[in-house]
């Protein structure tokens, strides 16, 4: 990540909106900034398949679900946040990566600018692809500051977006045992 480049961007943007980049306030702000893109863009240098590396064996094939995994992300078309719960359930063929796995799957993909559809099926394609269960499903809600605070304004209002892959994609009974699951 180039923090030379961000923090002369940042300078061009308060120059452009008409503050002054030395008044007090503002002299340490790119430098802030740089470091915080470093934190919240950090996904796009990393690999979510180094996650799903380690598994455990199992004897069944039960569904699992960990649900109400908080991130927080930011829109590419605003580079305003957006932020929620993220739902993964997957059916296992034979093995299953531990819990905390799937959380920092999330994260991989949601510490980039973003899209949520696109967020959403990443995370689902990643387990597919590195994992290789029998199917994916996974819900994303979350609520965009390029629809709250600008543009039509409207606090509180959340998307949601579904995919499913495998086993769930035409299996109307598994994706109601997600739902029930999540307990919708």
């Amino acid at each position: 990540m180039d923090q030379e480049k961000i923090k002369e961007g940042v300078r061009l943007i308060l120059e452009g909106i008409g503050e002054d980049t030395g008044r007090e306030g503002l002299i340490e702000t790119p430098d802030r900034i740089a470091r915080m893109y470093t934190e919240i863009a950090g996904g796009m240098y990393e690999d979510a398949g180094k996650h799903l590396e380690k598994r455990f064996h199992v004897d069944n094939n039960d569904m699992v679900m960990e649900k109400d995994i908080t991130f927080y992300s930011m829109c590419e078309h605003h580079m305003l946040p957006f932020w929620g719960k993220a739902h993964v359930a997957y059916v296992p063929d034979g093995c299953v990566v531990g819990l905390s796995k799937i959380a920092r799957t999330v994260n991989v993909f949601a510490r980039r600018l973003q899209l949520q559809e696109q967020l959403t099926a990443q995370v689902a394609d990643a387990f597919m692809e590195h994992l290789a269960p029998q199917g994916v499903m996974v819900m994303v809600e979350a609520e965009h500051m390029c629809m709250t605070m600008r543009g039509v304004k409207k606090p509180g209002t959340k998307t949601v977006t579904v995919v499913t892959r495998g086993v769930f994609e035409n299996n109307e009974a598994l994706q109601n045992q997600f739902y029930r699951m999540l307990g919708r």
